[in-house]
């Protein structure tokens, strides 16, 4: 299988939407209300994403990027998001908003690789440290770890009505990730 990363493009948007829900349902089956993951609507977050991605704002963002990793039989099998940190007061710059792999495509790498592609964009333009944040019970947070993210803070969200805690996994120095990482 060869994989190309790259910077997103509003095309992407339909196969985004596809890894999104796919992902959604596989990790937090059992998580979260079923009837609300059986609901999600691929085409309705391919939509969301054709917004988000073509958004006049978009451009010029500061450090923000997606970056999808796209098979050439598959399509799009995963993608990464980045910006700026929705709470500085952690002392983090930048947070990674999402990462998710094709359930099909998992413990092939590509996690990494996205992580990778975000964090490199990220040391590009400057920036020092980033957070991200994952659901307590999600089976794959631990992967933050084995990259070298540390739990640095914990909060409550809600989702579809329910309070579940999160884990905050960050990188004070993105230059010396790699390291941390091996």
């Amino acid at each position: 299988m060869v994989v190309r990363i790259r910077r997103a493009v509003t095309e992407d948007a339909t196969g985004i939407g596809h890894v999104y829900v796919d992902a959604w349902r596989e990790t937090y089956a059992g998580l979260l209300s079923s009837t609300k993951l059986v609901g999600l609507s691929k085409e309705v977050e391919a939509e969301r994403w054709r917004r988000r991605l073509s958004a006049p704002s978009r451009r010029g963002a500061k450090f923000r990027e997606t970056f999808v990793a796209v098979e050439e039989q598959a399509g799009v099998i995963g993608f990464g998001e980045c910006g700026p940190s929705r709470d500085p007061k952690l002392g983090y710059v930048a947070e990674v908003y999402t990462l998710y792999v094709h359930p099909n495509h998992l413990d092939c790498g590509l996690g990494s690789a996205l992580l990778s592609c975000l964090f490199d964009s990220l040391i590009g333009q400057g920036v020092e440290s980033a957070i991200i944040w994952a659901l307590s019970d999600n089976p794959y947070r631990h992967f933050y770890s084995a990259v070298g993210g540390r739990i640095v803070a914990e909060r409550s969200s809600r989702y579809w009505g329910r309070e579940l805690r999160e884990m905050g996994y960050g990188w004070p120095s993105l230059v010396g990730w790699r390291a941390v990482a091996r």
